[in-house]
């Protein structure tokens, strides 16, 4: 294979035929203090506008977003920034945190889901739900929680051993994956947990969220009604049900081991500066963003993987031939950190298709970004997909090449250029996590499995608060002892 699209955008070739290329050109760096924002050769109607913020909002980006360091433009009458170089993100989310905060349209379209836990609070609230939950995602309580990535991994492998030149949905396996590492390290006190009516009650109250975002832009009542809206509460009704179910019988429990799941740290955190702890509701609120973040982006970032090592067999064949050398029985805590090329696809494939694809702030007083003056309640987005696709930041910005994140190749891009994680003091908190559950697994399964789509094809991401493949993943299960080179 001499050249693919991975998407959307401008073309180019990707390592089969070009390894010896530098991996990310030098970077076309910008005076931060000096930028003024461009502006779009045409602005779309507003009704093309809200169809696409329904049915798939990264369609409706200016294409000058891949270009460009700034980008004024607006949306259903709301004036916006589109921010994607480098410095400004950093000063946006960086050096004026305070003033460029979550913004409201997001927070009423993620509100009724997550209600008001670390991911959608602003301010102090924010602040202490983050210094509480710290210290639960240290670095030695994550590595313990990677065996049950690894117990997660094995019993998918064994599930698909039964299932060789079947035809599954990649997306959904790796939702269902994801989920029973969930289940074990933050669920495991939850008494008759129906994983599968979990998973689909996530997506019910998820699925529709272009609805809300659409009539939050249109300043709508919180209380008009939208397709699919009655399921969605239906859906996380259902999930505070089983949080809740999961504190009473964690609370019920004797004493809290070195093992415990999430739902126990929690329980027993408080606030290294003032002691409080969180009530219920706001451990539910965490608990259903951790699960509804968690799972679901590294599920994503997951099934990218595998379809573009499908489409890079040479690729696959260096990621088998790693894990065989350095974890030849398997993959353990203690070998996980030497998957170097393993991790280095699985941030090849946040790169081509950022499971968090936007990030929405909003500013709380009249400031500037770069030499751009921002008004009050401007919003500012920062289209992940875009940043990791500009023509100014990426060698072939839309060809596969898991050597862009080659060490010497990320120490020559700026801090910002890559971000599936967010930035600044929000950075995501789960992140260690997600890379060490995505690296177990993929080690896992690409080492035993070569999944193939049945004909030629080139999935369409969808935004939907996730960047999901339209239409699911469907791939034919291959034993890596068939796939070509």
């Amino acid at each position: 294979m001499t050249q693919m699209s991975t998407g959307m955008g401008n073309r180019g070739n990707g390592p089969e035929a070009g390894s010896a290329r530098e991996a990310a050109r030098p970077t076309a760096r910008h005076s931060a203090a000096g930028v003024r924002a461009a502006r779009p050769a045409r602005l779309p109607g507003t009704l093309t506008i809200l169809r696409t913020m329904i049915s798939n909002p990264i369609e409706g980006w200016p294409p000058e977003v891949y270009e460009a360091p700034l980008l004024r433009s607006s949306q259903v009458g709301r004036p916006c920034l589109f921010v994607m170089a480098p410095e400004l993100v950093h000063e946006a989310l960086v050096e004026k945190a305070d003033i460029f905060v979550k913004d409201k349209v997001m927070r009423r379209t993620l509100g009724p889901a997550l209600g008001e836990g670390i991911l959608t609070s602003n301010g102090a609230h924010w602040r202490w739900q983050r210094r509480l939950a710290a210290p639960v995602f240290r670095h030695d309580r994550v590595m313990g929680m990677v065996p049950a990535m690894i117990r997660a991994a094995e019993a998918t492998a064994e599930r698909w051993a039964g299932q060789q030149d079947q035809r599954v949905d990649v997306a959904h396996e790796m939702m269902r994956t994801t989920f029973d590492v969930i289940a074990e390290t933050m669920l495991s006190g939850a008494p008759d947990m129906d994983v599968e009516r979990v998973a689909e009650a996530i997506t019910d109250s998820l699925d529709s969220i272009g609805w809300p975002l659409a009539l939050s832009l249109l300043g709508a009542p919180k209380w008009m009604p939208y397709p699919g809206s009655r399921r969605a509460a239906a859906g996380r009704e259902y999930l505070r049900g089983c949080m809740q179910a999961a504190i009473d019988a964690r609370r019920a429990a004797s004493g809290v081991g070195r093992d415990a799941d999430l739902t126990s740290l929690m329980l027993e955190a408080a606030d290294p500066e003032t002691g409080q702890q969180m009530t219920d509701e706001q451990i539910i609120d965490n608990l259903l963003t951790f699960i509804a973040a968690g799972h679901e982006t590294t599920a994503l970032a997951l099934t990218w993987s595998f379809w573009l090592l499908s489409q890079y067999p040479k690729a696959a064949a260096r990621l088998r031939a790693e894990v065989e050398a350095v974890a030849p029985n398997g993959v353990t805590p203690e070998n996980i950190d030497q998957l170097v090329f393993t991790r280095q696809v699985l941030q090849e494939a946040m790169r081509l298709y950022p499971p968090a694809a936007v990030i929405v702030r909003s500013a709380t007083e009249d400031t500037t970004l770069g030499a751009e003056p921002v008004l009050k309640g401007e919003a500012l987005i920062f289209p992940i997909h875009a940043i990791h696709r500009h023509r100014t930041l990426w060698e072939q910005p839309d060809a596969f090449n898991p050597d862009h994140f080659a060490p010497e190749a990320v120490k020559a891009r700026p801090r910002h250029a890559f971000m599936p994680f967010g930035g600044g003091p929000r950075i995501c908190i789960g992140m260690m996590f997600a890379i060490l559950e995505g690296v177990a697994i993929l080690a896992t399964l690409a080492r035993r499995f070569a999944p193939e789509p049945e004909i030629p094809m080139t999935p369409e991401p969808q935004l939907r608060i996730t960047l999901r493949p339209r239409g699911g993943m469907p791939m034919r299960l291959k034993p890596s002892g068939d796939a070509g080179v």
